[in-house]
């Protein structure tokens, strides 16, 4: 079945204030006919991670589950507005928490990294057996939900029924490397306070130990990549970028990227294990910052409409596949 994402004319042409725009948009959304479950799922003896699900109105369709980004969590607004567009759409919502995330520090015995795809696998698993299932990853989740794909090869089909990722840095070095320059600095010094805080509410971390480190690569280097078993920092990302596995990806997957997105270069996109692999469809606008996709024209959220098209479109294939197999 053809596909194609829906024109995007940006609000704004500057990466940076499209990025601060998206991020302080006001989203006000009537979730009173989808009440919240929350859950908590034991992925391993020592880690439980938080699930917000959602149905929608009669029997879903498919589940959307929703993987945030670099200390986000269920409420970030792209999360909310994504998840009110779904279930409208007939589809279930989940929105994961990463390991650690949504206030669950003291539940697990360690971090999360920007390539742990074991709690994101052992959800999905659960889910085995009922309507299609889709990840959608934004920016860090993004990586990760790509990096599950692959790694899944051809069993993802047995799992997934697609993948998106939304500004995703599947060169994770790159993306370091990029956020520590000056233009960059608003967005890695509110990334570092966010991650000090969450580190200090796992009682394992003082204030002034973590107050030490004064970039994410410095955070990687002493923490996430000794507390995994990564040698240092380049390690942990050499190993855990998406970028390595994407050729082995057997599952249908859009991939949304702004080549403006200032802290994620659109070089690593132009990798041929992307072009070469026929499961994957690259949507790449001029414009749109990171995670941002204003559009000058209704609707505003143009990630949520173009996420929600491909999944139906998806969905029509197969259940019109389906559909003959019956007959």
């Amino acid at each position: 079945m053809s596909w194609q994402a829906p024109p995007f004319v940006p609000l704004v042409r500057n990466p940076h204030l499209h990025t601060i725009l998206a991020n302080f948009w006001r989203r006000h959304f009537d979730f009173s006919a989808y009440p919240v479950d929350e859950r908590l799922i034991q992925t391993d003896p020592e880690t439980q991670v938080l699930v917000h699900t959602q149905y929608p109105a009669g029997d879903a369709r498919g589940h959307l589950v929703l993987i945030h980004g670099l200390e986000g969590g269920a409420e970030a607004g792209y999360i909310v507005s994504m998840a009110h567009h779904a279930l409208t759409h007939g589809l279930a919502v989940h929105r994961f928490h990463m390991r650690s995330c949504g206030g669950t520090a003291h539940l697990c015995q360690t971090l999360y990294h920007g390539g742990l795809t074991a709690d994101l696998l052992e959800f999905v698993k659960g889910l085995r057996g009922g309507a299609p299932v889709f990840l959608t990853g934004f920016s860090l989740g993004g990586n990760v939900a790509l990096k599950l794909a692959g790694e899944l090869g051809a069993r993802g089909a047995d799992l997934l029924a697609g993948v998106c990722s939304v500004s995703a840095p599947i060169d994770l070095g790159a993306s370091a490397r990029r956020i520590g320059k000056l233009d960059n600095r608003l967005y890695e010094r509110r990334f570092l306070k966010r991650m000090r805080a969450r580190m200090v509410a796992t009682g394992r971390y003082a204030a002034a130990e973590v107050a030490r480190h004064a970039s994410l690569y410095a955070i990687d280097d002493a923490v996430t990549a000794p507390s995994f078993g990564f040698r240092n920092a380049d390690h942990y990302y050499e190993t855990q970028s998406s970028s390595r596995v994407l050729s082995a990806i057997a599952v249908p997957t859009l991939m949304l990227h702004a080549q403006d997105d200032t802290f994620i270069p659109f070089a690593m996109y132009r990798d041929p294990a992307i072009a070469a692999n026929p499961w994957i469809q690259l949507v790449a606008p001029a414009h749109g910052g990171h995670v941002g996709f204003l559009s000058k024209r209704p609707p505003r959220f143009w990630v949520d409409q173009t996420v929600i098209s491909w999944v139906s479109a998806q969905l029509h294939r197969i259940e019109a596949s389906d559909a003959v197999n019956h007959l």
